[in-house]
């Protein structure tokens, strides 16, 4: 397996220009180690006592511990070994570095690589590559044409959606985080101005546990979409295979309001761009849903042919969204009306793209699992106009998105093993420029998000009970533990 699932960019100036490496002391390292270890042996001896708890109640398994065929009753005599491999790892307690190291790698070439300048983008990509799950931070720069990785972080599960936010509850300022939702319950912020951290910046969600006897919190399965309010920059919302949206208030970790008028799981959600109490979702049971997030009330909704596999607003004109389904088709809604403008057959598989140019009016990509990638032109609210299309070589496409800072510039991820991301640049091809060059703007200037210190009115979250999820900052962090 080698494939890229989600991606998303991060716009110029944002990174620090210097990311912070993490270096940990092996005092710090051993008691790390420790603490996973422990954890694992916990998580485990618990699913097995769950499973032992279950299988019990049938007279089949009864005859399998008569007979002691797994040899349970030698279970706490196993050493720790067979749960995590990592408590094998050799710690030099009497050296600040690995006695067999003689070579100081940390020269100022190596420095200089891990600089970020101000003109350059940031691309987040979640790669999954054999048993491997990993977040790679690319850079771009349009200027020289440069593009390579700057670092990565190993991640706990499969990623299934990335969102950067700004939004981190112990700092006064604005950071650089993006939030992961993965085949867990388990949402994951991670810091990408740190190089070589093992831990997440904080995590949404607790997983229950009856032997320590704490209570879930959050979601029950698999986090397939996330959406920051860039309005209100402590709210995050998700959705889930569980058939639930949740809405995170970042400042404690907890999810204060839940919506359930889903009768599938929940695979896409969207903020509105003006009116930033609205929530468009789409679901696996076929419909297209708007709510207002105060009262967790349907504003409007629409049934599609499929399950809704994207949704997106067109935030040029916030009156307007657009839907993707897995039947291949693609519908345009006016949010004022009961029925789509259009729905057209886009693609013939799902369509697993769906991404509006940052600025220039009209201009619209989608990808799908046929391994095509089409631009249309929908400026006009009529049906849409399909400007250009080519079959990729990336295997079946399953992500696109959009430079924030050029309009043309977009990136596809697909499954080819040998051969599965892409950056294209449409200013480059004929037909494509030549159809939207008037519409880009001389000053190419984005609305800056608004900090939830501006005098504006908040928007109403109903607390419910439930215990915090401590949010302490954990700088000191660990290095890659994985073999290149």
């Amino acid at each position: 397996m080698n494939i890229i699932p989600c991606m998303t960019w991060v716009k110029k100036g944002v990174a620090a220009t210097n990311p912070e490496k993490v270096e940990l002391t092996p005092k710090e390292l051993k008691n790390i180690l420790k603490e996973k270890h422990s954890e694992l042996h916990g998580d485990l001896d618990e699913e097995l006592g769950e499973i032992l708890e279950q299988e019990s109640e049938t007279k089949s398994h009864f005859d399998v511990l008569q007979s002691d065929e797994y040899q349970f009753e030698k279970y706490d005599e196993e050493s720790g070994d067979i749960h995590c491999s990592i408590g094998n790892i050799t710690m030099f307690d009497t050296y600040e570095k690995d006695p067999l190291i003689t070579q100081d790698n940390d020269d100022d070439s190596e420095k200089d690589d891990d600089g970020i300048k101000s003109d350059d983008n940031l691309v987040l990509i979640g790669h999954v590559e054999g048993d491997a799950s990993i977040l790679e931070i690319y850079v771009y720069n349009e200027t020289e044409d440069s593009f390579y990785c700057h670092h990565d972080i190993l991640l706990s599960s499969f990623p299934l959606c990335i969102e950067w936010l700004n939004f981190d509850p112990t700092e006064s300022k604005p950071s650089n985080l993006c939030a992961i939702g993965n085949m867990t319950p388990i949402i994951e912020v991670w810091d990408l101005d740190l190089i070589d951290c093992l831990e997440p910046a904080y995590k949404l969600g607790r997983k229950p546990s009856k032997k320590k006897n704490v209570k879930r919190i959050g979601h029950k399965d698999a986090v397939l979409d996330v959406a920051w309010n860039e309005s209100y920059t402590h709210v995050l919302a998700s959705g889930s295979v569980d058939r639930t949206v949740l809405l995170w208030d970042l400042e404690n970790g907890t999810p204060v309001n839940k919506i359930t008028s889903f009768n599938e799981k929940v695979q896409s959600i969207k903020w509105h761009p003006t009116e930033t109490h609205q929530l468009l979702t789409g679901c696996a049971d076929k419909m297209v849903r708007l709510f207002d997030c105060r009262d967790q009330t349907v504003v409007k909704s629409w049934e599609t042919s499929g399950e809704v596999e994207r949704v997106l607003w067109n935030q040029f004109d916030s009156n307007y969204c657009i839907a993707s389904t897995n039947d291949g088709y693609m519908l345009y809604f006016d949010i004022r009306q009961d029925k789509p403008i259009w729905n057209i057959e886009a693609h013939t598989k799902e369509v697993t793209g769906l991404i509006l140019s940052t600025s220039c009016p009209g201009l619209l990509l989608t990808s799908a699992n046929d391994g095509n990638i089409k631009v249309w032109d929908i400026v006009k609210h009529e049906e849409p106009v399909c400007v250009w299309e080519k079959k990729t070589k990336l295997g079946a496409l399953l992500c696109v998105a959009s430079n924030p800072d050029n309009p043309f510039i977009f990136s596809a991820g697909g499954d080819n093993k040998s051969h599965n991301f892409q950056v294209f640049d449409f200013s480059k091809v004929t037909e494509i420029y030549k159809r939207f060059e008037g519409r880009i703007p001389r000053n190419n200037n984005h609305k800056e998000m608004m900090d939830i210190t501006d005098d504006m009115e908040s928007m109403i979250l109903n607390n419910v009970n439930g215990s915090n999820t401590s949010l302490k900052r954990k700088k000191k962090l660990n290095k890659h533990l994985k073999s290149k």
